[in-house]
């Protein structure tokens, strides 16, 4: 337990920078574009940039990389060398490929997204910059992939951080290169920096893993035939089905957006930082630590450790997410205002982004759950679940979101055609996300009965923990604000400060064993500091 607590203080470090700099990411764009129709023009580009990473790589690292390399990591340097370079050769030529064929299909597939007529044509030539992208992210992925099953998590930590420092970068410097409209305004065209972006940040992620891998034997090798390749591609295949069905929903969800607004795809994309940044720090850091050791005691059949590590690991996310999401809920509105309110940000930005993060944020602690069971299922190298219980859940938004984003009929409440927009996208991606959390826990629940055992007290006493933290920062959020005088920065730190240390003394009085752990790993790992 201690090896995975130490394992996700180190992705959790990583992932601080990480999220830091991706928070400063997402102040950049917002200060430069605000919410405007270029803005989600970029986000249109970026989601397809996401959805071909997803289907050919990123799904692939944990569900098939990570527990291939982990095998061969323990044979020799030499095997795992071989089966790395065998998978980056294949990747880099499937992924080129591919990417040539989307850029040439562009104009279809951003028709299909629905992106509006004004912004179809910038669309295009953001798309295509950021595809291009994808081939290096592939690579990149390889690389991390292989770092985990080493148990070497500090390289691919820096390497996410590289990425936003690349796209910040290339952000203030080459949107000035456009120039400034007369109403002091970026011109529509400038946001193609932002994409032109995403390929630097990928060539700094690769670059940034390449030192952690120095000793590992390395050779152009095309092997379709590789037992390591054949074992990652029937263990991956249940998962690209997955990804498939799951990027229809995706589609929908843009189309969707764009009909409520050329500003719905900016405001959701703010909202879903406020919802990624707990989720990278803890679930993500928990998950990927936990992994090869999940994967190794289900390869050698030790049934025991597993449950084990899972049972830790499960009470380690409710542990550090129940606060966090309580605590964005209650002070969402200076949170949004202190990160992104500056520049073409607006304060009606700010009001329509704090209430789309109110309709997402039901689901944090059950996504943060999911993916440690999803990673928990890719151990025992078992991917079909995981993408069947996506399917269903797909299904279950695509009949939820276009309701919800129209209009819903409540005549019990004496009321009718509410018109929910963007915030009934929102609402209808918590009830695809939080059910397939739900969906997961049942499944492990019925093979692993344990995994329950005392869960249930457990989370009465850190939920409670969190509540009671979270109604003390909605009484004094008014204070805090007049404190400082306006100030959103100050206001959201002081709360914050506050609310980590009542839920802190709350722990303490109830006693809840995993805090005094991670304290107790905390001190040791100071002690060992050499000065």
């Amino acid at each position: 337990m201690r090896r995975i607590a130490a394992a996700a203080a180190i992705i959790f470090l990583g992932n601080v920078a990480s999220r830091i700099l991706g928070l400063t990411r997402e102040m950049v764009f917002a200060a430069l574009f605000g919410t405007s129709g270029a803005m989600s023009a970029y986000r249109t580009a970026a989601r397809v940039q996401i959805m071909v990473y997803d289907l050919l790589v990123s799904g692939a690292i944990s569900a098939a990389l990570v527990p291939v390399f982990s095998q061969y990591a323990e044979e020799s340097r030499a095997a795992l060398g071989q089966v790395v370079s065998v998978v980056l050769s294949l990747l880099a030529l499937v992924l080129g490929v591919v990417v040539l064929v989307l850029i040439v299909a562009a104009p279809a597939l951003v028709g299909l997204l629905g992106a509006d007529a004004q912004y179809f044509d910038l669309t295009v030539t953001l798309t295509r910059w950021a595809l291009l992208s994808v081939v290096l992210l592939g690579i990149a992925g390889v690389l991390t992939a292989a770092l985990h099953a080493r148990r070497d998590f500090k390289w691919a930590a820096l390497a996410t951080a590289a990425y936003n420092v690349g796209i910040i970068g290339a952000a203030l410097v080459l949107t000035p290169l456009w120039g400034v409209e007369p109403d002091g305004s970026r011109p529509d065209a400038s946001v193609v920096a932002l994409a032109l972006g995403l390929v630097v940040g990928a060539a700094l992620q690769v670059l940034v893993q390449v030192p952690g891998l120095r000793d590992l034997p390395w050779r152009l090798a095309v092997q379709w035939r590789h037992p390591g390749v054949r074992t990652a591609v029937r263990l991956y295949t249940p998962v690209a089905l997955g990804f498939a069905v799951t990027y229809l929903g995706v589609f929908v969800d843009t189309r969707l957006a764009w009909r409520t607004g050329e500003e719905s795809l900016a405001i959701l994309q703010a909202a879903t930082t406020l919802i990624q940044f707990p989720l990278g720090l803890v679930s993500s850091a928990v998950a990927l630590a936990a992994l090869p050791t999940l994967a190794r005691a289900a390869h050698s059949g030790a049934t025991d450790q597993y449950l084990a590590t899972l049972r830790f690991a499960t009470r380690l996310v409710l542990l550090l997410i129940l606060p966090a999401t309580v605590g964005l809920i209650a002070l969402r509105e200076p949170v949004v205002a202190w990160l992104f309110q500056r520049g073409a940000f607006t304060a009606a930005a700010t009001e329509a982004t704090a209430r789309a993060f109110l309709f997402y944020a039901p689901q944090l602690p059950l996504v943060a759950l999911d993916q440690l069971f999803i990673a928990a299922y890719y151990a025992r190298q078992n991917t079909r679940t995981p993408m069947l219980v996506g399917v269903g859940t797909v299904l279950l938004y695509l009949v939820t979101a276009p309701a919800l984003c129209t209009c819903v009929d409540l005549p019990a409440l004496g009321r009718a055609d509410i018109y929910l927009g963007r915030d009934g996208l929102a609402l209808a991606n918590a009830l695809q996300n939080g059910m397939h959390g739900v969906l997961m826990y049942l499944l492990l629940r019925q093979r692993f009965p344990a995994l329950a055992e005392g869960l249930g007290g457990y989370l009465a006493r850190v939920g409670s923990a969190a509540v009671a933290m979270g109604a003390l920062l909605v009484a004094v959020e008014p204070a805090l604000g007049t404190w400082a005088r306006g100030a959103p920065g100050p206001s959201v730190v002081a709360g914050g400060l506050l609310g980590l240390a009542c839920y802190a003394l709350l722990l303490l009085l109830l006693r809840v064993q995993e805090a005094a752990q991670l304290v107790a790993l905390a001190r040791a790992r100071l002690r060992l500091r050499p000065g």
